[in-house]
């Protein structure tokens, strides 16, 4: 009877780590239609390209070395987990259920492949927010290149530091999961790149002038954000890592609880906000405060009541409006906002946590929080350079004005409304 429900328990977490994996999957389709939404027509085909690449470019380089960087068998030290390479044998071996004559078994409550698969859609969301930010005017295979250096070394080195045992859990540093493992991560490789890319053609004009892009098709980047939601539950409830038993169960249902109430007080500050500033309500900013509260919750969704993750996912709403603001002023063009969501908002998480969490420190938070920005800046810069100075990763002026779909794919998204170039679509 005790093999039976032992038996039973592994098989339903193993389950709910694998749909809980499905669900931040999911949220690539998410990304590509927020992103889709957010540019100029001309550009659509290329940032779909970017999104599906990136998402396969993840897995494959995460199966290669990324899972082992990020969770080794044994590493060096607490700074330096050690190379190894491929899935299987002493890494991510399948676990079987092994009962002792006590009732007792190996620990494992999931697959090992489930927790693989678990991360690697981790690492694809942390790549995916840099695709948006340097949109319309990168070379798409410079871009790949990067997500190469980015998923397989840069990420998962910084992820060990927290979630593989390293010297930052180590700390106490909290990040439930991931506003600095995975959002300000991805952020900041996108802010690095973007100063080195520099913005888009016509973007700003003299004495600090500020034209606006819009996207073409606000209907898809809105079902982008709804599907990004959705997904959440996923991201952030598959971060409980099980379920099967009351307290679990309890905990998971909170954390979809405090992960649902942040967005929503995210939409609401930056409705708000947005309405104060503008005299409108901007649907753009109405979406980023829905993106923002979750980032905003995901460090942690599980210490706050209800009211309290909704005041955290609205204070990230109202940052993540002045942000955008700013960046402009500061001439760093991102045109989907994906610095200020996930890098400005996800500082603002790790902080929160402080304040949230009766284990967690100020002092421990932001430690982490400048190890990983300082570590991922640095790396990400170095990797842009390099990739700038081999092949350029910036398209020609042309190929920049006509759209980087034909310069790029070779193709239009939408041919029968992108006919003329001067247009601005």
């Amino acid at each position: 009877m005790e093999t039976a429900i032992l038996e039973t328990k592994y098989a339903l977490d193993t389950f709910y780590f694998l749909v809980s994996g499905a669900l931040v999957m999911w949220m690539a389709a998410g990304f590509a239609m927020l992103e889709a939404g957010l540019v100029r027509a001309k550009n659509t085909a290329e940032i779909l390209t970017k999104n599906i690449a990136l998402f396969a470019i993840a897995s494959v380089m995460y199966m290669l070395v990324g899972y082992n960087i990020m969770y080794p068998g044994e590493a060096v030290n607490a700074y330096w987990p050690g190379i190894s390479f491929l899935l299987g044998g002493d890494n991510v071996a399948e676990e079987v259920l092994a009962v002792g004559s006590d009732g007792w078994y190996d620990g494992s409550y999931y697959s090992g492949m489930s927790d693989f698969f678990f991360q690697v859609v981790f690492v694809a969301t942390a790549m995916s927010i840099v695709s948006g930010a340097v949109a319309e005017r990168m070379k798409l295979w410079s871009f790949l290149i990067f997500a190469v250096v980015m998923t397989g070394f840069i990420y998962p080195l910084q992820g060990y530091w927290k979630w593989g045992g390293g010297f930052l859990d180590g700390l106490g540093f909290n990040d439930f999961a991931g506003s600095g493992v995975v959002h300000l991560c991805g952020a900041t490789a996108a802010l690095a790149g973007v100063l080195l890319l520099g913005a888009r053609k016509g973007k700003y004009g003299p004495d600090g002038q500020i034209n606006p892009i819009p996207g073409a098709n606000m209907p898809l980047a809105t079902l982008g954000t709804f599907i990004l939601w959705l997904g959440w539950f996923g991201f952030n409830g598959g971060s409980e890592l099980v379920l099967s038993n009351i307290d679990e169960a309890n905990a998971v249902a909170l954390v979809f609880v405090n992960t649902n109430m942040a967005a929503a007080g995210g939409v609401v500050a930056a409705m708000l906000t947005a309405r104060l500033l503008f005299g409108k309500t901007d649907l753009t900013m109405t979406l980023n405060g829905a993106l923002a509260g979750l980032v905003a919750i995901t460090a942690e969704p599980l210490a706050p009541t209800p009211l309290i993750a909704t005041v955290v996912g609205a204070v990230g709403g109202v940052l993540v409006v002045f942000s955008i603001l700013t960046l402009d002023k500061m001439k760093i063009d991102d045109p989907v906002g994906a610095i200020s969501v996930h890098g400005v908002v996800g500082m603002w998480g790790l902080i929160a946590v402080a304040f949230t969490n009766s284990d967690a420190t100020l002092k421990a938070q932001l430690i982490g929080l400048a190890t990983i920005f300082i570590w991922t800046f640095v790396a990400s810069f170095i990797a842009w350079m390099v990739i700038k100075v081999v092949m350029g990763i910036r398209v020609s002026e042309e190929e920049e004005y006509e759209g980087v779909d034909l310069a790029e794919c070779g193709l239009e998204a939408y041919p029968e409304f992108t006919g003329s170039r001067g247009s601005g679509l």
